[in-house]
C-alpha cells in the first residue's frame, strides 16, 4: 500500500481484449498513467496486404505528459511489437527485464528509431512514483524473464499477470515465483488483470518436460535432416531443440533473420546455452555433413514460421529447401486466421517428401495457462475485482466464469471492450466512459495511412477485379483524340470477351461525345456517368461488379 490516499483509479485496455495480440493496458492512478505492454497482432484475413496491426494511441498521445512509463511483461511480439511506432509519438521511459529490454532495443534498431530511456528491472525491483509503487514477480512462459506487474495504490494492488502458466517441472530461468504471488494476494489485491488465451481449455497446460521428451524421441528416430519451425522468440523450444541435437550428435543451423537476431541476443545474455562449442554451424555448411547429422531451426518474416516452411516446400527458399526424407517439426500454434494456411503448408510439405510432426504430437505446448492454472492464479491473488484480458471474447467470457467458480461475485467481474474505461472510486468499481481505441494498420513503411476505405477497395479488387477506361480528348476541337481504350485486370479475359469490351467501348464513347458536343468539360460528372452506365451494363452481362476506373486526359 502507499501512504498517499488515491482518489481515482482507472483501467483502460487499448488492445488485447476481444482479440489475440496487440496487448496494451493503461492503469491511471490519480494523475499518473502507467502503460503495460505495447504489442502487435498479425492481420486478419480481410486485412488485405496489411503487414501488422498495432493499437491506436491517439488518447495516450494527448496524455503524454502524464505517462510515467511503459512497463513490458515479456519479449514476445504481442508485448513489444508496437514499441517502435509508439515511441515515435510518446517519449516515455521503458521498463523491462534484461532480455525483454535487449529484444526491445533490437526492434527499435531494426526500425531506425532513436534510442529512448530504457530501465532494466528485476523481480525484486521497486519503483516509487508520486501516486503509486510498481513491483514485479517472475512467471513461467515460453520466453525467460517474463514478469507480472503489480501497481500498489492506497486502495490495494492492481496486478497484471502477463503471459503465464504453472509448470511444476519448470527450472531456472522459467520458474514462477508462486510464493511471491501468494504474498501479493495476502497483502490485498484490488483488481486482477489475467491472461485468458487458454481459458477454454480444461485442466492444466501440459508441462514442457513432456515436450522435451517427445522432441528427444523424434530426434533419436529421425534418419534424415530435422527442420524445427518455431517462433523466433520461443526460447524454451529453441533450447529443447539445441539439447536434443547435442544428445543425438547433430549440428544445428539457424535460418531466418529474426531468429538469428534473437538467438544471438539470448546467447550473449546467457538465456540460451550450448552443450557443445561446435554445435552451431552456418547454413552454408550443411552440405558438408550427412543428412542424419543436421538440424535446422527456422522461422520467417516477423518471426512467424509457416511462410518460410511454405517457401521451403515449394523449393524457392533462398537458403534451404525440403527434400525427401526430411522430418519437419511445427512447434508453433498458428495465429488466429492462419489455421487454413498451416494445413496447406502441411500438405505442401508432404508433397515435397517430408515427414511432418504438428503440435498435436506434443512437440509443442502452449505458454499460457489452462483453466486450472487460471483458477490457481485467482486463488493466489484473491482479488476484490477481476478483469480477464488477452483473448477473444469467448475466452474472456470463459475466464470470467472461472472467476465466479472461485467465489468472485458476478458484479465484481468486468469484460471491457478496447477503449472502455473501468473506474474505481469511493469504494466502487464501475464501467464508465470511453477513450479512442482501435486498429492502426501498418503496410510497408506506411503507418495508419491504410483505413477502411482502402481495405474496402482492396477487397473489391480481390473479388471482382478492375475495369479501367482511358479516353484522350482534344478540348480545342471538341472531339475524342484517342480511345476509349479498356484495360481489364482480374475481371474478364479480354481476348475471350470481345463483345463485352466492344459494347463497353460504345457506351463510353457515347457518353463522352455527348458531353463534349454540349460543351461540358465537367470531368468529375463525365467520370461518374461512365461508372454508373458501365456498372449497370457489366452487372447485367456478368453479375459481377468490378472497380471501374475512368481516366480522362487532354491534349
Amino acid at each position: 500500500m502507499t501512504k498517499i490516499k488515491n482518489e481515482s483509479i482507472k483501467i483502460v485496455p487499448l488492445g488485447g481484449v476481444g482479440e489475440i495480440g496487440k496487448n496494451m493496458y493503461v492503469v491511471e492512478v490519480d494523475e499518473e498513467i502507467f502503460v503495460i505492454d505495447a504489442g502487435l497482432k498479425f492481420p486478419e484475413n480481410e486485412m488485405l496486404g496489411i503487414d501488422i496491426v498495432i493499437p491506436d494511441t491517439t488518447w495516450l498521445e494527448e496524455q503524454r505528459e502524464r505517462i510515467k512509463g511503459i512497463f513490458l511483461t515479456h519479449g514476445h511480439e504481442d508485448a513489444i511489437g508496437a514499441l517502435p511506432y509508439v515511441l515515435q509519438k510518446i517519449n516515455a521511459p521503458v521498463y523491462g527485464t534484461k532480455l525483454t529490454i535487449a529484444l526491445a532495443k533490437e526492434k527499435l534498431k531494426e526500425n531506425s528509431v532513436k534510442p529512448v530511456r530504457f530501465q532494466t528491472i528485476k523481480s525484486g525491483s521497486r519503483l516509487k512514483f508520486d501516486r503509486a509503487v510498481v513491483t514485479f514477480f517472475h512467471t513461467t512462459h515460453s520466453i525467460p524473464d517474463s514478469v507480472g506487474i503489480c501497481i500498489q495504490t492506497s486502495e490495494g494492488k492492481i496486478v497484471h499477470t502477463g503471459d503465464f502458466k504453472f509448470d511444476q517441472a519448470a527450472t531456472g530461468l522459467y520458474r514462477a515465483e508462486i510464493g511471491k504471488m501468494a504474498s501479493i494476494g495476502e497483502s490485498g489485491v484490488l483488481c486482477l488483470l489475467s491472461d485468458s488465451t487458454e481459458a477454454e481449455h480444461p485442466g492444466y497446460t501440459t508441462s514442457e518436460a513432456v515436450t522435451e521428451r517427445e522432441l528427444s524421441s523424434i530426434f533419436h528416430s529421425a534418419t534424415g535432416r530435422i527442420i524445427v519451425a518455431c517462433f523466433a522468440s520461443n526460447f524454451i523450444r529453441i533450447q529443447q531443440a539445441l539439447d536434443a541435437a547435442f544428445e543425438n550428435g547433430r549440428k544445428v543451423a539457424i535460418v531466418g533473420k529474426s531468429i538469428e537476431r534473437s538467438f544471438e541476443i539470448a546467447l550473449k545474455l546467457n538465456y540460451l546455452s550450448l552443450a557443445g562449442t561446435d554445435l552451431i554451424i552456418p547454413i552454408t555448411d550443411i552440405g558438408k555433413y550427412d543428412d542424419s547429422e543436421i538440424v535446422i531451426i527456422s522461422t520467417g518474416t516477423m518471426g512467424e514460421p509457416l511462410e518460410a516452411l511454405q517457401k521451403m516446400a515449394r523449393q524457392n527458399h533462398r537458403q534451404v529447401n525440403i527434400k525427401k526424407g526430411d522430418t519437419v517439426l511445427i512447434t508453433a500454434t498458428p495465429s488466429v486466421g492462419l489455421e487454413t494456411f498451416m494445413f496447406k503448408t502441411i500438405d505442401l510439405l508432404y508433397r515435397a517428401g517430408a515427414v511432418v510432426n504438428t503440435p498435436y504430437r506434443k512437440i509443442h505446448v502452449s505458454g499460457h495457462g489452462s483453466q486450472e492454472d487460471l483458477k490457481l492464479m485467482l486463488n493466489l491473488m484473491k482479488p476484490k475485482f477481476f478483469i480477464p484480458i488477452q483473448g477473444e471474447y469467448r475466452m474472456l467470457f470463459s475466464h470470467a466464469k472461472l472467476a465466479e467458480e472461485t467465489g468472485l461475485a458476478r458484479d465484481h467481474i468486468f469484460i471491457p471492450a478496447n477503449g472502455e474505461v473501468i473506474e474505481y472510486k469511493d469504494g466502487r468499481m464501475r464501467q464508465g466512459g470511453r477513450v479512442p481505441a482501435g486498429n492502426v494498420l501498418i503496410d510497408g513503411i506506411g503507418v495508419g495511412d491504410v483505413g477502411n476505405i482502402v481495405l474496402r477497395d482492396r477487397k473489391l479488387l480481390s473479388q471482382d477485379g478492375i475495369f479501367t477506361v482511358v479516353v484522350t480528348l482534344d478540348k480545342k476541337h471538341k472531339r475524342i483524340a484517342s480511345g476509349p481504350e479498356i484495360i481489364s485486370r482480374g475481371f474478364v479475359y479480354v481476348r475471350e470477351s470481345e463483345k463485352l469490351i466492344e459494347e463497353s467501348t460504345k457506351i463510353v464513347r457515347k457518353i463522352v461525345e455527348q458531353a463534349v458536343a454540349e460543351g461540358s468539360f465537367d470531368w468529375a460528372g463525365i467520370k461518374q456517368d461512365i461508372r454508373d452506365k458501365l456498372n449497370q451494363y457489366l452487372f447485367d452481362r456478368t453479375k459481377r461488379r468490378p472497380m471501374i476506373l475512368p481516366i480522362i486526359m487532354e491534349i
